[in-house]
């Protein structure tokens, strides 16, 4: 029997793969796999959106820098991102975990206080989840439910021919902060009496370790009785997540290096380590900003919203996605950032 390797599909080659042969059987299933939550509807009224996300020790967390309490709160606000990133309000979470013996009830405790911190920040309940062991590390599972009129989701498939690309906030700290971390990190393993220096880097290492969601990003919406046409939240990349809409709206792109959002500071610390900043910006990934399309005719409603960026505009599938740089040359865009497998 011929051996398939698991890089050869990538995370959601994988998912493809895995899942191609199942249908929705039912009319309450809405949406099944392919976006950012699923959606369900019994009855009239609202539906139920929900997403799940795992983090696995020295995989998607490294002890050596992560305090527990900043893991167990970056654990909640990821999965509440992808609620966001379906236009729908968060409401639940239900948190699974298995740990080996090298975990106390104090770690855990820490854990538990830093999820408690997000789900009163997010006005979120927990309501169950389930325990056992683990002969390795740690694992957490979070499954977040959330709510929205049908009419009112946002899905990744809506983009057509000549709206406009957004992003929210600014990209790349996340990716950046993660270079500072591993820097201090193996001078420490050479020589654990060195203590790390991070004068001046909080927010870097603060976009990593404590991301937030773009709650007010969904609130503003309502607020300006706009609807994106697509969204996605940005956790693999940038460049990811825009072939992500393209591929699932069919169409094509144009991503404008001029106006992709970068800190000051991201910029200065990705030069600092010989990185162009743009390629920390569109692969860098961990970000948990939103990226969506809107109808040109909308863009007055985002004018004065100084933490959304038009960055680009959708274009018919035959033209490609590209990212036009600075200089006016045009490049296919390719995703560089997180790769599972």
């Amino acid at each position: 029997m011929k051996r398939t390797e698991l890089n050869e599909l990538g995370e959601f080659g994988l998912i493809n793969h895995l899942t191609k042969k199942f249908s929705l059987q039912n009319s309450s299933s809405l949406k099944g796999v392919g976006d950012d939550a699923a959606v369900i509807q019994y009855g009239t009224g609202k539906a139920t959106v929900i997403s799940t996300d795992m983090l696995v020790e020295n995989v998607h967390f490294d002890l050596i820098y992560t305090p527990l309490k900043h893991l167990g709160y970056k654990a909640v606000v990821v999965n509440l991102s992808d609620i966001y990133a379906m236009n729908a309000i968060p409401r639940q979470i239900l948190v699974s975990m298995s740990m080996s013996n090298k975990y106390s009830v104090e770690a855990l405790d820490e854990i538990y206080e830093g999820m408690r911190l997000a789900c009163e920040h997010y006005a979120v309940d927990l309501v169950g989840g389930d325990t056992t062991s683990s002969l390795k590390g740690m694992t957490l599972s979070l499954t977040a439910v959330g709510e929205q009129e049908p009419s009112k989701i946002v899905y990744r498939n809506g983009a057509k021919p000549g709206d406009l690309l957004c992003v929210s906030g600014n990209l790349g700290a996340a990716y950046v902060g993660l270079q500072l971390l591993e820097r201090e990190k193996q001078v420490f393993l050479a020589n654990p009496k060195m203590q790390p220096v991070f004068d001046g880097q909080d927010y870097l290492i603060g976009r990593l370790l404590k991301p937030e969601a773009r709650k007010d990003i969904i609130e503003f919406f309502a607020e300006a009785s706009l609807l994106p046409t697509s969204m996605i939240d940005i956790s693999d990349g940038l460049s990811s997540e825009v072939l992500h809409i393209c591929n699932q709206s069919k169409t094509g792109a144009i991503v404008e290096e001029m106006h992709v959002p970068v800190s000051e500071l991201t910029y200065h610390k990705a030069l600092d380590f010989n990185t162009d900043p743009i390629v920390c910006a569109m692969h860098g990934g961990e970000d948990y900003e939103l990226l969506f399309t809107i109808n040109a005719k909308d863009a007055d409603k985002i004018k004065y919203n100084l933490d959304i960026s038009i960055i680009g505009e959708i274009i018919p599938a035959a033209d490609g996605i590209r990212l036009q740089t600075k200089a006016g040359r045009f490049h296919d865009l390719t995703a560089q950032g997180w790769k599972h497998y």
